[in-house]
């Protein structure tokens, strides 16, 4: 089955008939018949429903725990010591940041059934675009390079779906547009035959696809295709215990050269109009939104809503003129510690709000415990605020070119090549538009990017793959609160590195296999 969604930006912008009209030759001889298609598997990414915020497509899940960002949120923020989510009832939620999980989880099978269905739209899109389905059609010549954009672009998704079930799962079912519609029981790829799916996949498309920022924003282009080789790359010992950081420099450079440019705010990154102020320069790749128009309970609403302070009642912070979910978010002490010393009291980075809190959290029920912060906002960039209640305009920026001057540093300290200086002014750019204080060369170590990491990119859902990737996410180099179940945070075993596959998942497929230790 194909599903269609509402698209806000530019050109995606399009009200799709009903859903089931997506298998219709009658829907695809309409003018814009593929442009409103490919914006339904965009719009995967961002909505769970056709019927509003509540709704869900994939049956037996709601929408809470079935939308794309959000799951990147709970698995990999929530898992890690960047956030704490006071209400512990929520289904599944104390196993993932108490680092307990089970494959019973339904987070873990709502991320996982979400991404698969990033796999089937993707799919769908492709089967009815060939060559010889345009000819059946007649579509118009003067269609067809469109299409054959869209095409790119849906290969592109696909990619990007595998590569999340390579960094969270470690193994899925391969499905193509080959494969007949419905069929639940695609081989099994292991965690080597992913990569190499992923990494094909992607440079196959890269030339099919739209130079860097040569599409409006919310859509996949060269840039956005080399982010993901990039991270593909910085990330191959973990996948596959072979580096391969020279790979992940040479389209860390190719990005840095194809021009993106830092916003000059760095909170304009995630302002309410993030989608069309300056921070497009810099956003690679991002997951839209739109008050009016496509309403969900994403990763940006909850930790809008989620940030107000129980103490603070400080919605207005947010843009919000509701008063938010009484606290449901707050950070462990030891993310707060990265923003210690006098160096980060002026850093736009640091919106920690601590007057009249305490650090520690004894009591995870308990929002007036720990600090909180304001990161998303729904207040544009020149001031303004909308009067919404709950939902924003703001996207989620899944990649930036700040990470890319990260990544640059690391990957030259791991052997990747480049060089010193230019790695100590990447990250010197990122701390002269923070008003932080620039470092030397002899700072520039692996224990501070990571750091770095965390100040920069907390709740962008990279947490949880770096600190695998610095080896500090299982066992006991590194303890946060409530890591491995208790106040005080234990060591936990290294089969945490990957979640389990859902036991829904395995009983649909007979040929998945469970993880070790699961």
């Amino acid at each position: 089955m194909f599903i269609g969604f509402t698209s806000c930006e530019s050109d995606m912008d399009v009200e799709p008939n009903d859903p089931n009209a997506f298998l219709d030759d009658e829907f695809y001889a309409q003018p814009g018949a593929y442009q409103q298609a490919i914006a339904g598997v965009y719009a995967n990414l961002a909505l769970t429903g056709i019927r509003g915020p509540g709704s869900s497509n994939i049956q037996g899940l709601d929408a809470g725990t079935s939308q794309y960002g959000r799951g990147l949120m709970n698995l990999q923020t929530f898992s890690t010591d960047e956030a704490i989510w006071t209400y512990e009832n929520d289904p599944g939620i104390r196993e993932i940041q108490r680092n307990t999980w089970s494959a019973v989880n339904p987070i873990l099978l709502g991320m996982f059934s979400r991404i698969m269905a990033s796999v089937a739209f993707s799919n769908e899109f492709l089967r009815q675009s060939t060559d010889a389905r345009l000819n059946e059609r007649n579509i118009p010549e003067g269609e067809r390079a469109d299409i054959a954009l869209y095409r790119a672009e849906a290969k592109f998704l696909r990619a990007l779906a595998y590569y999340h079930l390579l960094d969270m799962f470690g193994k899925a079912p391969l499905y193509d547009e080959s494969i007949t519609v419905g069929s639940f029981e695609g081989e099994e790829m292991n965690r080597q035959e992913l990569f190499e799916h992923v990494e094909t996949e992607l440079i196959d498309v890269l030339d099919d696809m739209a130079p860097p920022r040569g599409v409006d924003f919310g859509r996949a282009d060269q840039g956005t295709a080399m982010m993901v080789l990039a991270k593909l790359y910085l990330n191959a010992e973990v996948y596959t215990g072979t580096p391969r950081y020279n790979d992940a420099m040479n389209y860390i450079e190719q990005i840095l050269g194809a021009g993106y440019s830092l916003a000059n705010d760095y909170q304009n990154n995630f302002r309410g109009d993030n989608s069309t102020n300056e921070a497009t320069n810099e956003i690679i790749f991002g997951i839209t939104a739109n008050f009016e128009e496509s309403r969900s309970f994403g990763p940006v609403v909850v930790m809008t809503n989620g940030g107000v302070g129980s103490v603070e009642g400080n919605n207005e912070d947010f843009g919000l003129f509701n008063p938010g979910w009484g606290g449901a978010i707050r950070i462990t002490p030891q993310f707060a510690e990265k923003f210690d010393g006098p160096e980060f009291e002026n850093d736009a980075r640091n919106t920690i709000l601590s007057e009249g809190r305490t650090r520690e959290i004894s009591d995870v029920g308990n929002p007036n415990q720990g600090l909180v912060l304001v990161k998303y906002t729904n207040i544009r960039s020149d001031g303004t605020n909308p009067e919404y209640d709950t939902f924003t305009d703001t996207a989620f920026p899944m990649f930036r070119l700040a990470d890319v001057h990260l990544m640059y540093a690391e990957a030259h300290l791991r052997g990747g090549g480049g060089s010193l200086s230019q790695a100590v002014s990447l990250i010197n750019d990122l701390r002269t538009r923070a008003n932080g204080a620039s470092i030397n060369e002899s700072q520039l170590t692996l224990d501070f990017i990571l750091d770095e990491r965390a100040r920069e990119l907390y709740w962008e859902s990279h947490r949880r793959q770096d600190l695998i990737r610095f080896g500090k996410f299982s066992g006991g180099q590194y303890i946060w609160s409530f890591k491995g179940g208790s106040a005080s945070g234990i060591p936990i075993n290294s089969i945490r590195d990957l979640y389990p596959i859902p036991a829904q998942s395995l009983s649909t497929n007979r040929n998945l296999s469970q993880n070790p230790g699961y």
